[in-house]
């Protein structure tokens, strides 16, 4: 009798793979980042994150259970749990959600695109590594980006006037929270991928999301109409809730239990470009010459923030 070896990945697969998980994940929430803006036209922003984490909990409760080969949760993995949540899905979600209701998903694309320099400004502040000058030059281009889109004419016969420019403002203002919140999620995922599986921590963190959107999500269930929503608006919040709580972060995770986080950052840029290029083919929204020099400005700030450098010891949150 042959007895088949079970199939282990060697380091030559094992990384191209987790690679891919990380490609697919940012891929996902440029998906989702711009599915939402249409969502949030349906459904009050609380309660559609509510229903979010709901959705989630359910498909998700199987992997809540602790593995027999990892230790219990000692406080201070507790506590980056909680923050994991707080920053990367409760503090993530409100922002994104009330930003792309108050500027284009275009816009918003550009501005993510400063995800991979903020984080590195955060692994340095935070995880003691060093800051050269290439990490500060490409914070300035992100930030130059940044400007150059605020202060951006609108295309012919898309002219704003002035509440609807102060309104566009803010919610590039609120899309940045998330771009700091990401990076945050960044730099603490790391971490927690050293001692918990990807499975676990996405049903934990989801969970703890779950309890900090109830008592707004539950005041506006109460209130809401139901029965107004349409089931094109149904199907795209099971997605949303799908690929924001499960897909996106089991394959980030699972990706970033090979890579270093520094270089998991590089694929960042997934998220910006895939949801410029859906708001621009599918939403059918502007994509002005400005915007396009913001977008360069921003991805010159990402090539330089993610160019291999010299090796530093990992130090620890």
């Amino acid at each position: 009798m042959v007895i088949a070896r079970p199939f282990i990945l060697t380091p030559r697969f094992q990384r191209p793979l987790a690679y891919l998980c990380l490609a697919l994940s940012m891929s996902l929430v440029g998906v989702y980042v711009a599915l939402t803006k249409p969502l949030v036209a349906a459904i009050p922003v609380f309660l559609l994150g509510w229903m979010r984490f709901g959705i989630a909990a359910v498909a998700m409760a199987g992997w809540l259970k602790k593995p027999a080969s990892e230790a219990p949760l000692d406080r201070r993995t507790r506590i980056l749990l909680f923050f994991e949540s707080f920053l990367g899905n409760f503090m993530f979600s409100i922002c994104m959600l009330f930003g792309v209701s108050m500027t284009s998903t275009v816009s918003a694309g550009v501005i993510l695109a400063a995800i991979p320099a903020v984080a590195a400004l955060m692994s340095g502040l935070f995880l003691k590594e060093r800051m050269g000058l290439r990490i500060w030059l490409a914070v300035a281009c992100g930030a130059a980006g940044m400007v150059m889109l605020s202060m951006a004419k609108p295309s012919a016969g898309l002219e704003q006037t002035a509440g609807e420019a102060t309104r566009a403002l803010w919610g590039n203002l609120l899309v940045f929270g998330a771009v700091v919140c990401e990076a945050a999620y960044i730099v603490i995922g790391k971490r927690l991928t050293a001692n918990i599986s990807p499975k676990r921590i996405a049903a934990v963190i989801n969970l703890y999301g779950f309890a900090l959107m109830t008592p707004a999500g539950f005041y506006h269930a109460l209130q809401f109409d139901f029965g107004a929503v349409q089931a094109v608006s149904w199907g795209l919040l099971v997605f949303y809730a799908l690929a924001a709580s499960v897909g996106t972060v089991w394959l980030w995770m699972t990706g970033l239990q090979t890579v270093p986080a520094a270089q998991a950052g590089v694929f960042s840029v997934m998220l910006p470009v895939t949801a410029a290029a859906i708001g621009a083919l599918f939403l059918h929204e502007s994509f002005s010459t400005v915007q396009a020099w913001a977008f360069a400005l921003a991805l010159l700030g990402l090539l330089l923030a993610t160019l291999p450098g010299r090796r530093t010891p990992a130090a620890s949150i």
